[in-house]
This record gives structure tokens, C-alpha cells and sequence, in this order.
């Protein structure tokens, strides 16, 4: 069996993903036809609306690519289709558990309310695991650049869905200019109730932003935290406390949260023993798949099939997953890895 072969055979578990950076191209022109939206004839024309090539400047480019997506994730049936399609396209990887995330206040643009547009997902996503079997489960993303007020409807949005399929929440955006601290009395709350919290961090800023997430948000996710490398300590304690960073390798270096594929800390964090995940984060945006992520670290960092299973082993601890799912979850992965 070649390398390829054996990737696309192993178990796989996606902690990172966005619901609104994985669109099909196909299912775009669908969407766009419906809403009277004109889009570009030309293939690769539509693919540069959608998609960051190798030479993408910065974050602000990448996220440049999620705008034509935001038109039109706003309606029950594009949403219900955006997950279904997300959960048969993980379980072509062989991905075994899904989480998904969305914002749901950017959603209600044509009516929507915040809880028509969460259950909208979630039936999606429940009608792609009945098909596939890959078990899928969704994070409700708090946003930076909104207001507390806003984040507390989020979080009463965990709280009326948390056991029907959603299991966590997230906060998301402009690290640089909405420090974590902002946020902090939504996400305290959330930790009082035993809602499982992942923050993005130290892609977009410091360290700082990820003690903060931490220490003051509670996180017991980190979404990249490629600049972990920066504070030692800091360092030290994720490790201790067994903090699990979802890494997105193309993401990252598409973003320049990485300089370079060289410079990309990912096998400096597993090799100390932190509990690093591997995740796609926009299999459309940055034009990926976990299969891809995985040759990817095969071939720039030298890991082996047996580290990418045990860092799998690490996202299936790490998930948000009920304990009940996640043991039957463990005993699988562990009778077919």
C-alpha cells in the first residue's frame, strides 16, 4: 500500500473546520442561480472568488474569500445543504468525527432568526451523518468585533442546543484589536455552565493573545496558536494542562501566521509533547483536505503514519464530543488505526 493509500485509509478526526470556508464550487453556482446572483462563466474565474493561492499577502486577503459565501449562507436551505455536503465530504477522507463551526448572527441577513439558522445546520449535519456515518457535531463562534451583547445571545444559543448536537463555543476575528478580555464575562459564564470553550488564537496575534484566551476565556482549545513558541512558560503550562491547539497547516502559511512552511512550528509543538490536532480549517479557501494536510506534514516536517494516529488519538480526546459518543469513538478508532 502506498503512503497515499495508507493516508486515505487512516481514521481521521477534524476539530477545526468553518462551515462557511468549505463550500462545494458546483453547489456556489447553485446557490447564486437560485438568488438571482450573477457569478463569472469562467472556472477559474469563480475559483479566485472562493479560493487563496500560494501567494496570499495576509489574513485580510484570505478572508477576503468568505464574503460571496456570506451572501449566500442566508437561508434555511442553503445551510441544511452547506452542512450535509460537509459531512459527506469529511467522510470521503475517512474523517470518522466532525466538528463543525459558524457564526449564526451572520446568518440572519434575510430574515433568519439566529435559532432558524443553528437548526438549519444541525439537520443538515444530522441528515450527513445518517448518510455517512461520520458522527458530526457543531461550535457556535462568538465574534471579536461584536458587541458583549451579541456574544450573550450566542452563548443563550449553546445553552438551548447544547446536547442536541451542539457541544461547544468558540470566539473568533480580529485578535490584534479585540483582545480576549473583552469577551470575558460570556465566556466566564460559559465555563460556569460546563460549556466546552476553543478560542482562535495566536494566529493573528502574540502569545498574550493566547494566555489571555487561556487564562481568562478558559479555553480548553486553542484554534492555531502557531505563536505559542513566543512565551515559554506559557508554552510549558499548555502543555502541562494538556491544552490541544488545532492546527491548520496550509491555513496557516496562507495567512502568514507562518512565514514559511519552514518556519511553521508544528513539529517543534508535537515533538515537545503538546497535544497538537490537525485540521483543514477552509478546505475551500485554502483549497485542501485533511488527506492533503497530512501528506503536507509527511513530506515538510518528516512525520510518520504512527504520529499522525497518535495526534488523531490527541483530537478525539480533545473533541467536545459527549463521553458517551467519544468512548465509542476511542473504541473504533483504536480497532481500525
Amino acid at each position: 500500500m502506498t503512503t497515499i493509500s495508507k493516508i486515505q485509509h487512516l481514521p481521521k478526526v477534524e476539530l477545526h473546520y468553518h462551515l462557511d470556508g468549505g463550500l462545494r464550487l458546483s453547489t456556489v453556482r447553485v446557490f447564486a442561480s437560485a438568488a438571482g446572483l450573477p457569478l463569472p462563466d469562467r472556472e477559474e474565474e469563480l475559483t479566485g472568488l472562493l479560493r487563496v493561492t500560494e501567494h496570499c499577502a495576509s489574513l485580510a486577503e484570505y478572508l477576503e474569500r468568505f464574503r460571496l459565501p456570506a451572501q449566500l449562507l442566508q437561508t434555511a436551505a442553503n445551510l441544511k445543504r452547506a452542512a450535509y455536503e460537509a459531512v459527506e465530504d469529511a467522510a470521503k477522507t475517512n474523517v470518522k468525527y466532525i466538528e463543525i463551526r459558524f457564526a449564526p448572527l451572520l446568518h440572519t441577513g434575510q430574515g433568519l432568526s439566529p435559532e432558524e439558522a443553528v437548526s438549519a445546520v444541525l439537520d443538515g449535519m444530522k441528515a450527513g451523518e445518517q448518510a455517512s456515518g461520520t458522527v458530526a457535531r457543531l461550535i457556535l463562534i462568538c465574534l471579536r468585533n461584536h458587541s458583549i451583547a451579541l456574544n450573550w445571545q450566542v452563548l443563550e444559543l449553546v445553552q438551548a442546543f447544547f446536547g442536541k448536537g451542539v457541544v461547544g463555543i468558540d470566539l473568533a476575528g480580529d485578535e490584534a484589536g479585540y483582545p480576549p478580555t473583552l469577551h470575558q464575562p460570556v465566556f466566564e459564564e460559559a465555563c460556569r455552565l460546563g460549556i466546552p470553550i476553543t478560542v482562535h488564537a495566536g494566529e493573528a496575534a502574540g502569545a498574550d493573545s493566547i494566555r489571555g484566551a487561556v487564562l481568562g476565556l478558559h479555553a480548553r482549545r486553542i484554534g492555531h496558536g502557531v505563536r505559542l513558541e513566543q512565551d515559554l512558560s506559557l508554552l510549558r503550562f499548555v502543555r502541562e494542562h494538556r491544552i490541544a491547539l488545532e492546527m491548520c497547516l496550509s491555513s496557516n502559511i496562507q495567512t502568514k501566521a507562518a512565514s514559511a512552511w519552514e518556519t511553521h512550528p508544528i513539529r517543534k509543538y508535537y515533538d515537545e509533547g503538546i497535544a497538537v490536532t490537525v485540521n483543514t480549517d477552509n478546505t475551500t479557501v485554502s483549497n485542501t483536505t485533511l488527506n492533503l494536510e497530512y501528506e503536507r506534514l509527511m513530506f515538510h516536517y518528516g512525520f510518520r503514519l504512527n504520529e499522525l494516529q497518535r495526534m488523531n488519538r490527541y483530537a478525539l480526546e480533545a473533541s467536545f464530543a459527549e463521553a458517551e459518543v467519544k468512548l465509542k469513538l476511542m473504541r473504533e478508532y483504536f480497532a481500525e488505526a
